[in-house]
């Protein structure tokens, strides 16, 4: 399979662009500096989601089959923070976490449909079903319309063989999240955890690989957890 996959150099990213290279299939990674690899392209500027997209068609011959929306943000937005600031967190954040997945999902469902069909994996968050911290109203609305987006495509054009997914991990270990998880936050981020460990970057990394590639197509429209039932639905 032919695949994009923004946010591919760190972290979940980089895992599941990695995993799917390793299992065959043509894969073009995005990130935000690029590099000899990766196509590179700031998601605040709302030209460059089809700029990657038509970067990544030129690269895959003309033809993807499947998008994985992974790049996203998350910064802290405290209550005390000055009005302009809040709005400006509020806006950075939904426009990496929504509407840049968005933009490059309306590329991909248009392309799909001539294609003759295709998949998008959205990553998601805990947060989107169960809220978050205090600072981080944002992050938590953002994942949360990410799901209902992902849900949305799935019921206008299952019929055109286009199928939607989310992952909604946890809290996850990564070189991003390895320091914390060392000092006390991390107790208690374990403490909350019945499973007693965070999730790692290869766990999440393999579901997207199985909804990339071969979830059935009656699944379309789910959204797989991976945060060791530390939230039930």
């Amino acid at each position: 399979m032919n695949i994009l996959i923004t946010g591919a150099s760190r972290g979940i990213g980089a895992a599941a662009y990695d995993l799917l290279k390793s299992r065959g299939h043509n894969v073009v990674g995005h990130s935000t500096k690029g590099n000899a690899d990766l196509i590179a392209g700031d998601l605040m500027d709302p030209a460059v989601p089809r700029e990657i997209w038509e970067a990544a068609l030129e690269r895959l011959d003309g033809r993807i089959d499947v998008l994985v929306n992974n790049a996203g943000i998350y910064e802290a937005n405290p209550l005390s923070t000055r009005d302009r600031d809040w709005r400006t967190a509020w806006y950075a954040t939904l426009t990496i976490n929504l509407q840049a997945p968005a933009d490059l999902s309306r590329l991909a469902v248009k392309h799909f449909q001539e294609m003759g069909g295709g998949r998008i994996v959205n990553v998601a968050s805990r947060a989107g079903w169960r809220g978050d911290s205090p600072d981080h109203w944002h992050y938590a609305a953002s994942k949360s319309a990410l799901i209902g987006m992902t849900k949305t495509i799935a019921r206008a054009y299952a019929a055109d063989g286009i199928y939607a997914f989310a992952v909604a991990p946890g809290f996850t270990v990564s070189e991003m999240t390895e320091e914390y998880l060392k000092g006390r936050g991390g107790a208690a981020v374990v403490a909350d955890i019945p499973l007693g460990r965070v999730a790692n970057t290869d766990e999440v990394a393999e579901v997207i690989r199985w909804l990339a590639t071969e979830a059935p197509a009656s699944s379309t429209g789910s959204t797989i957890d991976v945060n060791g039932a530390s939230y039930v639905r």
